[in-house]
């Protein structure tokens, strides 16, 4: 077969080799990362640049060559093209304008005001449908409504995502309301990825975790189903990917309940308790520590090879459990693409 690999897996394929990318893969661990994004002047201005987004979302495919790219952004993005103002602090990381009022969500923008934002993540996207290697997946993604509404409503992250959890119990319907919207600019984004040339598309809800019984279902799982329906609707085949981190038990059945190819895993969980729970129902991705990255060494060999090994029996993506961090070394990252490759 000619498919490229990650397609493979994502229809439901067990390959011999698991194919692998990497969160956070075009990021600060990189040296010609940085000096992109000195070249850039700062981040946002790097987001924004169509040449230089593609320029970072290449090295790793150029200095690893991972079976997937994905596009070079931020989640917050969204927030910023439906009115809400965006910066970054030096070492701290973005702010943005607080949605906590009625008045406030009046303000917001049209989720159709996304498209002129943000037509510059688009031109990134085909850049690279031109230039990356043939046999390379290409990978969009957007924040999940959940995550995304965090930032919104804290104005920056935090530990426990309290304002938010405030929020939508002194205030459900202006909480809801931001879900919605956030839910519709999403669709809205991600069909626009699509259409530009991404092959999948992966939603980041990096905040699930803080989510317990009916608000798991009414904030992380509904809007997913609500997003992969109707993309599913608009681009019949897309693959989607999941990743609902944190999510525990939640991991069971999230597939099925939201009509996800894939659910990604963070490291909370085991190799071997997802196999038997969460990939008998289809392709998982994950699941390596990314503090691995940092330490390398035998401990990294052992675990790569286990978590193959766990997964060998269904469709599998590696991928670590979370993004990699700035401090990983980059033969660390050559050390675990070597140990899966060769670990069937």
């Amino acid at each position: 077969m000619s498919e490229k690999l990650i397609l493979r897996a994502l229809k439901g394929e067990t390959l011999p080799v698991p194919p692998i990318w990497m969160m956070r893969q075009a990021g600060r661990y990189l040296p010609e990362y940085r000096a992109t994004r000195a070249q850039a002047g700062d981040f946002l201005s790097l987001c924004y640049n169509p040449e230089l987004a593609a320029e970072v979302t290449l090295q790793p495919i150029r200095r690893y060559g991972f079976d997937a790219a994905i596009l070079f952004a931020d989640i917050l993005l969204l927030p910023q093209a439906l009115g809400a103002d965006l910066w970054f602090v030096t070492g701290e990381g973005p702010r943005l304008s607080t949605i906590t009022t009625q008045a406030e969500f009046d303000a917001l923008k049209p989720v159709e005001a996304v498209h002129d934002t943000l037509s510059p993540v688009y031109e990134t996207i085909r850049i690279l449908k031109r230039d990356l290697p043939t046999d390379t997946t290409l990978i969009g993604f957007a924040g999940a409504p959940w995550t995304v509404a965090t930032y919104m409503v804290a104005g920056r992250g935090t530990k426990d995502q309290g304002p938010a959890h405030a929020l939508k119990a002194e205030n459900r319907p202006v909480f809801e309301a931001i879900i919605d919207r956030l839910t519709e600019g999403t669709i809205e984004y991600l069909s626009a990825q699509v259409e530009a040339g991404a092959e999948v598309v992966k939603l980041f809800d990096s905040w699930a975790g803080s989510l317990k019984g009916q608000d798991f279902d009414d904030f992380c799982l509904t809007p997913a189903k609500r997003i992969i329906a109707e993309l599913k609707a608009r681009h019949p085949g897309l693959p989607i990917i999941a990743f609902p981190r944190e999510a525990g038990d939640r991991y069971i059945g999230f597939a099925k309940a939201t009509g996800a190819d894939c659910v990604a895993l963070d490291n909370s969980v085991s190799a071997q308790w997802a196999a038997a729970n969460v990939q008998v129902d289809g392709c998982v991705q994950g699941n390596l520590a990314s503090s691995h990255m940092v330490t390398g060494g035998e401990a990294l060999v052992r675990e790569t090879r286990e978590i193959v090994e766990a997964f060998s029996k269904g469709p599998h993506i590696f991928n670590l459990g979370h993004g990699i961090t700035p401090d990983a070394d980059p033969e660390n990252v050559a050390l675990m693409i070597e140990t899966v490759r060769a670990a069937r």
